[in-house]
């Protein structure tokens, strides 16, 4: 997907919050949003979003590619990555109010735009103020194509699992069952891992965000596999919990029963979760759940995070978060038990929020205890 479904939609979106923001244009430089409002894929380049008009700044490595992918977007030349952007994108902006991206542009890429603005005659010069969100909020509700690719992604990253888990076995490497995920993902249509993948053999599965190593898998043990990847610049996220049986062949008690209450936990909140819970009540729902089983300080993270472009977007599902959960936001369900010196459970779904509920997109099979 190199440009957005409707881009000429998205701006007048965007163009909708400059009152609120109190902004009269807005600079665009995080590259999932720059990516979001133009259709842009390179790596180097600055969108600038007026009431009146679209403009793309970059240097040569990329005008071509502006011309195929950002209709509707006046190309300004740039030499080099960085020279000339401010003056040169901002002209005709003299006395307007422009936002930046506060969660992207550093303290010095501040100083140095402002101390370039310096050097522009007074009257020429607009002022720089910060406009947090201003995209990502748009961005969590997903528009049908996003949807479309999102899904795909997930699809995707079902066939990896189903792939690597299928082949894991006893002595094979945290590695080796890492790089069938990838080799699978890499060779069956994917763009890119979403992240790099987690798998975490017996004590290891008590750290959530386990890097593999040359570490044996045992038998008799649970791995943790946690993957994702890219499909059309969209990101999957999937968790599962595998098994590998020692000699009676079947998962131990302790096994059985933590992963029965992760179980539980996933799946009365993806029933009970609806449009108009915030996602901290989304979060409370299974929390309480792992709290009355007994393992509430096994829990530590969020239940759960939006997707999109990014493997981690808003709204968030944790215990701070704040946003009203609505349709066409597509989010992880992914509650866990960690116990030290022992190991962990994870399980994780990619969901859309459809007519006020959740459906579950991901299909890869969960262990039956």
């Amino acid at each position: 997907m190199t440009s957005p479904g409707n881009g000429a939609a998205r701006l007048d979106r965007l163009r909708a919050r400059f009152d609120e923001l109190g902004i009269d244009a807005l600079l665009v430089t995080t590259p999932s949003n720059r990516r979001w409002i133009s259709g842009f894929t390179g790596s180097a380049g600055v969108a600038l979003v007026t009431r009146s008009e679209a403009r793309f700044a970059t240097d040569s490595r990329y005008w071509e590619q502006v011309a195929l992918q950002c209709p509707g977007y006046a190309l300004v030349h740039v030499s080099g990555a960085n020279t000339g952007v401010a003056p040169a994108v901002l002209d005709g902006l003299g006395g307007k109010r422009v936002g930046f991206e506060p969660a992207d542009m550093t303290v010095a890429s501040l100083e140095g735009w402002v101390h370039a603005l310096a050097e522009a005659p007074a009257h020429s010069r607009p002022t720089l103020v910060p406009a947090p969100g201003a995209i990502e909020a748009l961005r969590m509700v997903k528009e049908p194509e996003e949807i479309d690719a999102l899904t795909r992604a997930v699809h995707l990253g079902d066939a990896a699992f189903v792939h690597a888990s299928a082949r894991a076995e006893p002595g094979m490497t945290e590695r080796d069952l890492a790089w069938l995920v990838q080799e699978f993902a890499m060779t069956h249509g994917a763009d890119d891992l979403s992240f790099s993948t987690i798998i975490a053999g017996g004590a290891h599965g008590a750290l959530p965000h386990w890097r593999p190593a040359d570490t044996p898998l045992e038998a008799g043990t649970g791995v943790v596999m946690d993957l994702g990847v890219v499909v059309d610049g969209y990101c999957s996220d999937l968790t599962r919990t595998i098994f590998l049986p020692g000699p009676g062949g079947r998962p131990d008690e302790r096994f059985t029963r933590i992963y029965d209450i992760v179980l539980t936990a996933q799946t009365m909140a993806e029933e009970r979760i609806e449009a108009g819970m915030t996602g901290a009540q989304a979060h409370a729902i299974a929390a309480e759940i792992i709290a009355r089983a007994g393992h509430g300080e096994h829990f530590g993270h969020g239940l759960g995070h939006g997707v999109g472009l990014d493997i981690h977007e808003d709204p968030r599902l944790a215990p701070s978060g704040d946003h009203v959960l609505a349709d066409g936001h597509v989010v992880t369900v992914e509650p866990g038990i960690y116990v030290p010196g022992w190991g962990g459970v994870r399980i994780e779904d990619q969901c859309v929020m459809e007519g006020g509920r959740l459906r579950v997109l991901s299909t890869a099979p969960k262990v039956e205890p």
